[in-house]
This record gives structure tokens, C-alpha cells and sequence, in this order.
């Protein structure tokens, strides 16, 4: 047991030192640098182009001249504090950044997985107990025809229908700019008017993989001895469905969850893009258009840092609801 233990703890740690080599060079591969160019990303906004000399004094303020051996031990050292750096568009601590923005993500995409996974389950249940019937078929088709749409053409599709047509919901942001609430439920409903296009889309995208996650699922468990032989014990069709299949189909669902919050998190840069949701994924799309290396660094460390947690709290959640598995 603590042989396994420490090879989790090795592999953990070999696994956070890989994140932190891709997360410092890769931003440093792009073509460019943050002060070849300094340019707005709003249309009308004036685009300042740097002279050599002040270009150069800037990468050497920055400590972006040196050799990157020297810039990565720098990165280690200050990470290692608890510093993840100075944006350089935002001109303020990195952290902070994150800090104003990943809340607005966070919200969209645990709201989101929320809901897909219990809409999922909910619907692959029903597929599952009407196998092969016509309700099963239309259901399976249009799921899988469903899913070849990529998240960013449905966001869009959402928005021209329901904020343009209909004019039901917002074009963009998380909150309505300059508005007084009266109170502190008007102020919620506000924030939950402009994440429902976001929520809708990031749950549209992940609903097929739950749903057919679920319904095959269950209907290899419902081929199983035990299943039978609570059916044979007189057990309704209900308390088989509920108490046996159902909880050990939802097994591989678990793990299907925590992948699914690093695919949103992944997919939420063109979401929020869409929606111009300043969430963190609109904030790394900002930052690698201005090659902002440190904000790039924080935002992906951030990012990788989260999926291994959830994929920690899934090996848990699994192991209690399968006593054989353990880390």
C-alpha cells in the first residue's frame, strides 16, 4: 500500500513538473513577442507600435532578453514563492487577473456539468429501459447527430436565435454594465439571464457523451447474474433499476465527469469568445493575442493545476462507490 502510495505521489509530481515545462515554453514558441506589437482588441482602438529601443528596454525590464534557462529558473523560483508573475497588457499582479475572472468560468462550467450529467443520466436511463424501441431510436439518432456540431458553431446559433431573433437573452458579458439593483435577487437573476446561452452551450456540447455513457452502461449491467438475481429475490422492476443497475452503471459516469470538466474548461476559450463571457477563457484569448507570456503561464497552470484536482476528486468519489478501486 505505501509502495502504491508513493508511486501515485512520484507520478503526480513528474506530472506537475511536464505541466510546468509545456506551460513556459510553449507560450515562447509563438512567433512575435509581447512588445513587437502592442495592439487593442477592440475595433477602433489605436494600435502602438513600439521602436526597437523601447522594445528592448522592455524585454529587459521584463527579464524576457535572457537565455530561457535562465527566465525558466526565474519562473520555478517565483512560482515556488507563490508569484505567478506581472501581466504585462493588464500591468498588474497575475494572480489578481485570474482572480477577477476565473469565478465567471468556474460558474458556466460547474453549472454546466451539472446539469449535462444529471440530463444524461436521466435520459440514457429512459433509452436504456425502451432499448430498441422507436423512442430509443430517435433519441439515440438525434443525440449522435447532436454531437457532431462543435460547441463554438452551436454558441453561435444559440446567440443569432435567442439574443438576436428573439432577443431573449443577452449578446454579451456576464452582467448588465451600469445597472442598479434593487435588491440582491434582482442581481443574481441578472448574472443567471446572461449565463444561460453560455450554461445551454457547454451542456449542449457534453449531453451526447453522458447520455450514451449511461445508457450503454446500463444495458451491459442489466446483463449481469446479480442483476437477475435481484429480479428473481421478487424485488420490483424500480428498486432493481435504481439500487442495483443504476449505481454501478454510474461508475465509468463518474470518471466520464471529471474529463468532461477538462474538456469544458478547454472548450470554454471559443464559448466565452462567442458570448464575450469575461471568463478566463476570453482572458487567455487576450493574452495570447498580446503574447502576454506571464498571464498565458498563470491562466494554463491554473487550468492544468484544476483538472488534476477534479481528477483527484473523482479517483475518491469512485473509490467510495467501488470499494475494490483504490489510488
Amino acid at each position: 500500500m505505501a509502495n502504491d502510495r508513493n508511486s501515485f505521489i512520484f507520478r503526480l509530481v513528474i506530472t506537475l513538473f511536464v505541466i510546468l515545462v509545456i506551460n513556459f515554453f510553449l507560450p515562447r514558441m509563438m512567433p512575435g513577442d509581447p512588445f513587437s506589437t502592442t495592439s487593442a482588441d477592440m475595433p477602433g482602438e489605436d494600435i502602438i507600435v513600439m521602436t526597437e529601443e523601447q522594445r528592448l528596454y522592455y524585454l529587459e525590464y521584463y527579464g524576457l532578453d535572457r537565455p530561457l534557462h535562465e527566465q525558466f529558473y526565474t519562473y520555478i523560483t517565483n512560482l515556488m514563492k507563490g508569484d505567478l508573475g506581472r501581466s504585462i497588457f493588464y500591468r498588474k499582479p497575475v494572480s489578481d487577473v485570474i482572480i477577477l475572472h476565473l469565478p465567471w468560468t468556474m460558474f458556466i462550467v460547474l453549472g454546466s456539468t451539472l446539469i449535462s450529467t444529471i440530463a444524461g443520466v436521466v435520459l440514457g436511463t429512459f433509452s436504456a429501459k425502451n432499448r430498441k424501441k422507436g423512442s430509443d431510436r430517435m433519441m439515440m439518432t438525434g443525440m449522435i447527430a447532436f454531437a457532431e456540431i462543435p460547441s463554438f458553431l452551436l454558441g453561435l446559433v444559440l446567440l443569432l436565435v435567442f439574443s438576436v431573433h428573439l432577443r431573449l437573452f443577452p449578446l454579451a458579458g456576464a452582467i448588465t454594465p451600469f445597472a442598479h439593483y434593487s435588491g440582491l435577487a434582482e442581481h443574481v437573476w441578472d448574472i443567471l439571464h446572461h449565463a444561460f446561452l453560455p450554461v445551454l452551450t457547454l451542456t449542449l456540447a457534453q449531453l451526447t457523451g453522458v447520455y450514451l455513457l449511461t445508457r450503454n452502461s446500463l444495458i451491459t449491467v442489466t446483463t449481469k447474474d446479480y442483476i437477475r438475481t435481484a429480479r428473481s429475490k421478487g424485488l420490483g422492476e424500480r428498486t432493481v433499476w435504481t439500487r442495483h443497475a443504476l449505481r454501478n452503471a454510474l461508475l465509468p459516469v463518474v470518471t466520464r465527469t471529471g474529463f468532461m470538466i477538462g474538456i469544458m474548461m478547454g472548450g470554454v476559450v471559443l464559448v466565452e469568445s462567442v458570448f464575450s463571457y469575461p471568463g478566463i477563457g476570453m482572458t487567455l484569448r487576450s493574452a495570447v493575442i498580446g503574447r502576454d507570456y506571464p498571464l498565458i503561464q498563470g491562466i494554463l497552470l491554473v487550468i492544468a493545476v484544476s483538472i488534476l484536482i477534479c481528477n483527484l476528486l473523482v479517483d475518491k468519489i469512485y473509490s467510495k462507490l467501488d470499494p475494490r478501486v483504490s489510488i
